[in-house]
């Protein structure tokens, strides 16, 4: 089966298209950025084949006759599994590069391992404390993966992290090691597993032992699973976007930009857009586009990463939160609490300030929220305004207060405007991208003389 991809390379995460040649799409995958933007673009197109591969297996399902109850629990417990297993891939990698790190590869120069008080040798400790808390997430995996279970994140370096993290504050303080020593083992150690696609997106593999794992559902599995496993996906063309563009391992005729790639995306997702607001995590973008989906104009904040993704970064750490629970939190708010900047460097000092003044956590994050959107309107307003439809996309088009305080305002200074906003608005660029590419295919093929199939 041919496929036409998409790449959206972002500042925080990048995700991945895949469309088939009739134009529908296939797959979808999203992966962090990482230090090696290969990698990160690897990984996310091996989660949107994953992502397809799982499609075929419901496509199968249908055509046995399935309900369509039956086949939406069949899917959940088999991707659950699945996971399980992609997870265990990652955690084998990960444990064996933290033991090969503890068995003396250590620099001499780095501080002692362990407190002064404590009569046990470092290697000897640290050992220790590492097998402990390896131990104990390998465990802990099956409960992580259970029916019903709440992850905040599907992302390894996410969920290994909170969990090593919150282990080796209990080994420091059981075992006398240094909090520091484990917490800088975990840092250097996810970059080398996050740099290795390996064996954790191997559909094939892992899903064939997942369905092992199955007891009542296996045999009405089977035969879906083995076709889709079986099914070769073939690129024919690419097309890569987003703020890392410039840094994606693809020739240069195949990169188109942001504006592009999302006006058109957008275009695709809600035919009658007219406007388009992007709010990523490095910047942001206010976009024109006709019937056609062809951009007309367009505006861009300027030089920082001012009221965008990357600023409710900093404020989620300054809050020691999660940037998903930004959103809930400031949706608690009693008040809106007026925020005089958004700019990233002074952003700690003044939610600081505001909060010695007795102001709530919520309260605050609600006027963080507000202040984004008012920058973002600033920018709509020299794109040309909004008109009727309206779409909003990026990451924090996923934040429900960010959502709130938009709707709010679109609504007070443009009136009844229709806006749309997409469970899948994250991504929109990388859409828009696979669109350009199957562009370019269509085009190929016919001056060949061929026909896609």
């Amino acid at each position: 089966m041919k496929y036409c991809v998409g790449i959206d390379l972002g500042s925080t995460t990048t995700k991945a298209v895949i469309l088939r040649a009739e134009g529908d799409i296939l797959g979808r995958g999203i992966t962090n950025s990482r230090s090696s933007y290969k990698v990160a673009c690897d990984v996310a197109l091996s989660e949107a084949l994953i992502d397809a591969h799982f499609g075929l297996v419901s496509t199968e399902l249908e055509r046995a006759g399935i309900s369509a109850e039956r086949k939406q629990h069949l899917l959940s417990e088999l991707e659950r599994r699945f996971r399980e297993q992609q997870y265990r891939g990652h955690l084998r990698q990960f444990a064996e590069r933290v033991r090969r790190r503890v068995e003396g590869h250590r620099p001499a120069a780095e501080l002692p391992l362990l407190q002064p008080e404590t009569p046990k040798k470092d290697e000897e400790g640290l050992g220790e404390a590492v097998d402990g808390i390896l131990n104990k997430m390998e465990q802990e995996t099956p409960e992580l993966y259970c029916a019903g279970a709440s992850r905040k994140s599907d992302f390894f370096r996410d969920l290994a992290g909170g969990r090593f993290m919150a282990l080796a504050e209990e080994a420091s303080r059981e075992l006398k090691v240094r909090f520091d020593a484990l917490a800088g083992l975990f840092d250097k150690v996810i970059l080398e597993v996050e740099n290795l696609p390996g064996e954790s997106n191997d559909f094939q593999m892992h899903v064939r032992t997942a369905l092992e794992t199955l007891d009542d559902s296996r045999n009405e599995l089977a035969d879906a699973v083995e076709l889709s496993a079986g099914t070769v996906l073939e690129s024919v063309a690419n097309v890569g976007t987003g703020y890392g563009r410039q840094t994606l391992p693809f020739p240069k005729e195949q990169i188109r930009s942001e504006i592009l790639c999302h006006g058109l995306g957008a275009h695709s997702m809600f035919s009658d857009t007219r406007t388009v607001l992007d709010i990523g995590g490095q910047d942001t973008k206010a976009i024109q586009v006709d019937g056609n989906g062809i951009v007309t104009s367009f505006q861009m904040n300027d030089r920082c990463a001012a009221g965008c993704g990357r600023y409710l970064g900093y404020i989620a750490d300054e809050m020691n939160l999660g940037v998903h629970e930004l959103g809930p939190l400031a949706c608690k708010a009693s008040r809106t609490v007026r925020i005089n900047s958004t700019c990233t460097v002074f952003a700690g000092a003044e939610l600081r300030e505001r909060l010695s003044l007795g102001e709530k956590r919520e309260d605050i994050l609600a006027g963080l929220h507000r202040a984004i959107i008012l920058r973002a309107m600033s920018l709509l307003a020299r794109s040309g305004g909004i008109a009727n439809e309206f779409t909003f996309t990026g990451g924090v088009a996923r934040n429900e207060a960010a959502v709130a305080a938009l709707t709010q305002l679109v609504h007070e200074n443009y009136g009844d405007v229709q806006i749309n906003i997409s469970a899948d608005s994250i991504y929109t660029g990388a859409l828009g991208a696979a669109l350009f590419a199957r562009r370019e295919w269509l085009r190929e093929e016919g001056s060949n003389g061929g026909s896609p199939s």
